[in-house]
């Protein structure tokens, strides 16, 4: 947790404005087509048109995800080497593994959604080993598969304190979510009579920014600096390591 907030104040417009351009802005953007296209009652051809759309940006909104937490490894690894790194180094960083995140993202997203189906301890058992699968492929340039096997065997041994860390991650996001809602709730900022259009007013917006924006920083950071303190307790990182992964 200490290296992961590291990271976010040691280089905090780097950080922040990737969450902010890549992950918050877009997932707001889409929000609002969204909510616009579920306004009124719609024939079978803006029906099928309102679900092609959403499946598009169901995918799209993967691959946001996926740049950020690309990004945002790479942020953390720099920190890590005592260095920081660029805006224009991180988005790169990502933009080269970001189709086999994404696709990390969809079987992770299967196996673990499965497994909650599955009265709920399997898929937080899934989650909790494959927990550092996407900075391992990032920093590693693995596959998606060779990525949940090397963050099987990074978290064994130590998944109870790793399930401390992401349960304290959950918890802090619903403090969060929840202060901020009835923040904006008692300002009048959301109004829950006028719905839908409460779905679009000023404060839905900067609401859903501000919350995508802290959340997605800390989440990606405390997870990328997760894997760097495994694989430091289990095999060290040296400079020569280090090196590679920046090659």
């Amino acid at each position: 947790m200490s290296r992961g907030f590291g990271v976010i104040a040691d280089n905090p417009l780097t950080v922040l404005g990737i969450a902010l351009v890549l992950g918050a802005l877009p997932a707001a953007a889409i929000g609002l087509v969204q909510s616009k296209m579920l306004v009124g009652e719609m024939d079978s051809f803006q029906a099928i048109g309102s679900v092609s759309i959403t499946l598009f940006s169901f995918v799209i909104g993967m691959a946001i995800q996926a740049l950020v937490q690309g990004s945002l490894v790479r942020a953390t690894l720099a920190y890590a080497r005592g260095e920081r790194a660029t805006f224009g180094e991180c988005i790169g960083a990502a933009l080269a593994v970001v189709l086999p995140l994404v696709g990390l993202a969809i079987v992770t997203a299967l196996a673990v959604g499965l497994g909650f189906i599955l009265l709920i301890i399997p898929g937080i058992l899934l989650y909790v080993r494959w927990a550092v699968a996407s900075p391992a492929l990032v920093a590693e340039r693995i596959g998606v598969f060779e990525a949940l096997g090397r963050s099987r065997d990074l978290t064994r041994g130590v998944r109870w304190k790793v399930f401390g860390i992401e349960a304290i991650l959950v918890v802090g996001y619903y403090i969060f979510m929840a202060v901020l809602g009835g923040t904006l709730i008692a300002t009048g900022g959301i109004d829950f009579t006028s719905v839908p259009a409460a779905s679009l007013s000023a404060g839905w917006i900067i609401a859903t920014v501000l919350l995508s924006t802290i959340v997605n920083t800390v989440w990606s950071t405390v997870q990328s600096s997760l894997y760097v303190e495994l694989r430091n307790s289990k095999e060290g990182l040296p400079e020569q390591a280090l090196e590679e992964i920046f090659a």
